[in-house]
């Protein structure tokens, strides 16, 4: 009992002494370790930063910056819609220059066979009060959709052509990507053109039009249709093709069959030939090669 009371007292008599002494080991004067909560922080924004990193470089393997760039194209603001407009003129007149002076037409007007092909431009003696009712000479042109008549290098026999054309962002689907409807248009008059003027009748018809898409067509850049006879056998015509850009890149393959209808005869053919261009008449200028000498070129003829 007597044990019992002086621990009691003992223990209170702790408890109220304000001068308590409480012993604390002695600090080293070296950096403590940091606490384990500490340690998993850092290891956690580390394996993130590492996530986020993997993550970026795998979207930029799928997604490079110009397919971004095609995803999610600029704003751009509407082309001028007044044939009057100081705008409208500069800039088709702009685009006209940039097509005539292309790199490719000016290496193929300078090559060693250019005698044997002719350079021609549809549309340009379309009588004003039809034209105005045709989709790829009225409808749609002017800036930011077909904003000049293309350039076709053809050759003389009419079994291959180059067609040169300026799309522009106004003929797109997805924006900034020309639409695939556009250019089975496009491919359907440059196919024709090859073909009608391989029938007897010099008049033919769209039978088939079987397209490959193979990439991207960016808008507001000029691109190549490039088209090459097939089999031609009595009324019907195959024609293949292919869209290239400059670089060259394969955008869509082609193939179509045309067919000379029977009433073929009681249509006015020399018109329709005027609409997509013909081949200058004997006499008409013609482009040289650098070098070529004038007469040989009359003695081949």
């Amino acid at each position: 009992m007597s044990v019992s009371i002086r621990r009691l007292v003992f223990s209170r008599s702790q408890s109220l002494n304000p001068y308590r002494c409480t012993i604390y080991p002695r600090r080293s004067f070296s950096t403590l370790p940091e606490p384990p909560q500490s340690r998993r922080s850092g290891f956690l924004t580390l394996t993130l930063t590492a996530f986020a990193g993997l993550t970026a470089y795998a979207v930029g393997s799928i997604y490079p910056p110009s397919s971004l760039a095609l995803l999610f194209p600029s704003p751009a603001p509407a082309p001028p819609t007044d044939p009057l407009s100081p705008e409208f003129i500069s800039r088709t007149t702009s685009i006209e220059t940039q097509l005539l002076n292309l790199p490719l037409l000016q290496s193929l007007r300078s090559s060693p066979d250019a005698n044997l092909w002719y350079e021609t431009r549809p549309y340009l003696s379309y009588p004003e009060d039809r034209r105005v009712n045709n989709l790829t000479a009225g409808a749609l042109r002017g800036p930011g959709k077909l904003a000049v008549p293309p350039v076709v290098w053809c050759k003389r026999d009419e079994s291959e052509s180059f067609v040169f054309i300026h799309v522009g962002r106004g003929l797109c689907g997805h924006d900034g990507i020309v639409h695939g409807g556009m250019l089975a248009t496009l491919l359907d008059e440059c196919m024709a053109r090859t073909a009608i003027l391989n029938l007897p009748e010099r008049i033919g018809v769209t039978a088939t039009l079987n397209l490959n898409y193979r990439a991207p067509t960016k808008a507001d850049q000029f691109i190549v249709i490039k088209t090459k006879i097939g089999e031609v056998k009595g009324r019907k015509a195959h024609v293949v093709a292919r869209v290239e850009d400059l670089n060259g890149t394969l955008l869509v393959e082609a193939e179509a069959m045309f067919v000379q209808p029977k009433y073929a005869k009681l249509l006015n053919s020399a018109a329709l030939r005027q609409v997509m261009g013909e081949a200058p008449k004997e006499g008409a200028p013609v482009h040289l090669a650098d070098g070529q000498d004038l007469k040989a070129l009359s003695k081949e003829k």
